[in-house]
């Protein structure tokens, strides 16, 4: 069927139904195809339908005429732009004789079309799945490029806040000491006893193997203040404060406070992010030693009990296989921890879109980050020790 049968079949259905506004085609001379009547949502139904059966030559229609137009609208601009790329014709620059307005209308609608999705293609398993890896780490570089940045708005804040200390937030950064500090020691001390609970029996099940239950001690001090006293520490503290942080900055986002803050001359990073940071880097001391302290009297309460050491003996032996920097090594880690763990969870919180859907995936995301930058700093950390000697 070629263009002029279905102009005749179109011309037909019109008269057929009395309607007073008739839309076809009609193929000209000269490769033109005559456009008449409204392209309008009105009869959008019937335009659609006979852009669907238009078959032709290929090249054998370069322009469209709209001359004979007599209404169109957005619907009709879609519906010609659907006709084009049937035909293989640029627009606007494939018309003539267009009404005016028509040109800008069309324009306008290609523009707001949106782009088809591009196939699915198949290929090597491993090229694809080494493709993926390189975007994920792109886009993780561009996401630590971003929290680099975030943090050293934070640290010019603070350099601020040291010039001028009037600008620091202080009942703010108390508040928030109270609220990640002091109310986290039941939930830190709790889950350290009981870690010393369970290093103390499994150690000891392991050492009374070879008589030398008595070396538990060593184990539970060395373990306890160097590595897993903190490390607990900064875990509940990501999961509890780093949370906490990425809710209520995302909220506040959601809720266009953050926006407000900044209409009104103020530094959100001044007025949010430093006073949490500040309270965290200041309580991840205290809740550390505490956390130290809880551990090794759940170790010792355990050696008392399964291994018959006394705490007289239990502290005794503590005291000399124990140094001071080893208590130290674990505190040094806390302030930085902290400062990590904040700074986290507040540009996971100011980083939330407009719905609650982004709200809940930034406090995740907040949790994760936090931990893994925790172990890896730990990491860090150890490896430098060993290097110093310590």
């Amino acid at each position: 069927m070629v263009i002029s049968e279905v102009a005749t079949i179109s011309t037909a259905r019109a008269k057929g139904n009395q309607s007073p506004d008739t839309t076809w085609l009609e193929q000209g001379q000269g490769g033109a195809l005559h456009l008449k009547g409204d392209w309008t949502v009105a009869h959008a139904r019937r335009i659609d339908s006979l852009i669907r059966q238009v078959r032709f030559e290929p090249g054998s229609v370069r322009q469209l005429d709209l001359g004979g137009v007599t209404g169109f609208d957005t619907t009709g601009a879609w519906l010609l732009l659907r006709l084009a790329d049937r035909l293989s014709i640029s627009l606007p620059e494939g018309m003539t004789a267009a009404p005016h307005g028509v040109s800008a209308l069309v324009q306008r609608v290609s523009a707001a079309r949106a782009e088809p999705a591009a196939p699915l293609r198949g290929g090597n398993p491993f090229v694809v799945i080494l493709a993926r890896l390189g975007n994920a780490t792109l886009e993780a570089g561009r996401e630590a490029g971003a929290m680099l940045g975030f943090m050293g708005a934070t640290v010019a804040a603070a350099m601020g806040a040291l010039r001028r200390p009037a600008r620091l937030r202080l009942t703010a950064t108390v508040h928030h000491m109270e609220r990640a500090g002091l109310n986290a020691l039941p939930i830190v001390g709790l889950i350290s006893f009981l870690v010393g609970v369970v290093l103390a029996f499994q150690g000891a099940a392991q050492l009374q193997r070879f008589g030398a239950e008595i070396f538990v001690v060593n184990l539970i001090g060395v373990s306890v203040l160097r590595e897993i006293g903190i490390l607990l520490t900064a875990i509940v503290v990501a999961g509890r404060s780093g949370s906490s942080y990425a809710a209520q900055l995302g909220s506040m986002k959601v809720n266009e406070e953050v926006d407000a803050l900044r209409a009104l001359g103020l530094d959100p990073v001044e007025v949010l992010v430093l006073p949490r940071v500040l309270a965290l880097f200041l309580m991840m001391g205290p809740l550390a030693l505490f956390a130290d302290l809880m551990g090794l009297i759940g170790g010792g309460l355990m050696a008392w009990v399964a291994l018959d050491i006394p705490p007289t003996l239990y502290v005794d032996r503590l005291t000399n296989a124990v140094a001071l920097w080893t208590l130290l090594v674990g505190l040094v880690k806390a302030p930085v921890f902290g400062a990590l763990i904040g700074l986290v969870g507040c540009y996971a919180g100011l980083q939330t879109g407009g719905s609650a859907d982004s709200l809940g995936r930034q406090t995740t995301v907040a949790v994760v980050q936090a931990i893994f930058i925790v172990i890896v700093v730990d990491a860090i950390f150890s490896i430098f020790f060993n290097i110093v000697g310590v």
